[in-house]
């Protein structure tokens, strides 16, 4: 199967395109609301009163048409639906509107709809292509590593320099790209060496956030978290890779976000860019685990937390992370084998 590319490609995953900001996501006071969310909200909200009816099909350029937006936040909020479970994605382009979204997208709008439709307003030129740019570079790293050409960047998308330098270093910041001895943009290959480096960071940085986090962690958060791994778990067929992904945050990023050192929470931050890359390892490996594995072992470390029991809550997180390392890497070694990325202007491989 071939990865296709902007605009067209099979590796979109619903989890792409969140922002490394939780607090502009979710509209926090002083914050702008990206697009994409602006744009979920008021769909969800039109599902929800009828408007939009069970069949109707959505298609991402109806979407960037109708709210003036570009392609990019239109095909994120068209994933976000699906996360939640409003539509379903069609066999060849769009989504097509549940049967059961009224009832879904009355506890998603409750969430995220409670927006002016006539506040879309322009947000950053550079969040409004981050989200396609980081999948397209996640989706490529298993085959190889790249080097990515700022200026072709810049011409692929129609934006400035300015722009394109401030996408990769927010991607720079998030572990996904970094830079070699001459400046120059590259992002690694998930071989498996780096990918053991990663997380023996990983399993050496984590437990230790998660015993400074334990106390300021709300015990509602915790029953919440608990409650998605005891759906998951009950039935595993319904689990795709958005929930996996889900998951994933919810332990490795939600929970940790807790931890008030600092300095602790900027070194996870490299080893934690694997966590991107899982967005697309779930999405086309979602079946090489069944039931999922790592879905106990988050049960087991929740409820040690609940229990009060820190110290052991900590050594279940480390043995899973560990345990994780092997799985990890069958999932690259299947996409690699398994696929061939198409050839985007902006990346270049590396020998």
């Amino acid at each position: 199967m071939e990865l296709t590319g902007q605009g067209r490609k099979a590796v979109e995953n619903p989890a792409a395109s969140r922002k490394s900001s939780e607090a502009a996501q979710s509209g926090a006071p002083g914050r702008a609301v990206p697009l994409y969310r602006k744009a979920f909200g008021i769909l969800a909200a039109r599902i929800q009163g009828g408007e939009i009816a069970a069949g109707a099909r959505l298609q991402e350029s109806q979407i960037a048409s109708q709210f003036g937006i570009s392609r990019a936040p239109a095909r994120h909020a068209l994933a976000l639906l699906e996360k939640h479970g409003l539509v379903a994605k069609l066999a060849g382009r769009g989504y097509r509107v549940r049967a059961d979204a009224v009832e879904k997208a009355a506890v998603a709008a409750a969430d995220l709809a409670r927006l002016d439709e006539t506040t879309l307003t322009s947000a950053p030129s550079w969040e409004q292509i981050y989200g396609e740019i980081e999948s397209e570079i996640v989706a490529r790293i298993p085959f190889g590593s790249w080097r990515i050409r700022e200026a072709d960047l810049a011409r692929h998308y129609g934006v400035s320099r300015t722009v394109s330098r401030d996408v990769l270093g927010r991607l720079q910041q998030r572990g996904v790209v970094q830079k070699d001895e001459r400046s120059h943009w590259f992002a690694p290959e998930l071989t498996p060496g780096y990918v053991a480096e990663l997380y023996e960071l990983r399993w050496t940085l984590e437990p230790l956030a998660l015993t400074k986090a334990a106390s300021r962690i709300p015990p509602a958060l915790l029953a919440q978290m608990r409650r998605r791994l005891t759906e998951a778990m009950d039935d595993p067929a319904a689990v795709d890779g958005a929930v996996l992904d889900m998951l994933e945050e919810d332990l490795h990023i939600r929970l940790l976000r807790h931890c008030s050192n600092r300095a602790l929470m900027q070194a996870i931050t490299l080893p934690q860019s694997l966590l991107i890359a899982h967005k697309f390892l779930y999405r086309w490996t979602k079946r090489m685990f069944l039931p999922e594995p790592f879905l106990p072992e988050h049960a087991d470390i929740l409820d040690r937390l609940v229990a009060g029991d820190v110290a052991g809550a900590a050594d279940a997180l480390e043995n899973h992370l560990r345990m994780s390392l092997d799985r990890a890497v069958s999932r690259v070694e299947a996409v690699a084998t398994g696929f061939e990325p198409d050839h985007l202007s902006y990346l270049q491989p590396i020998s």
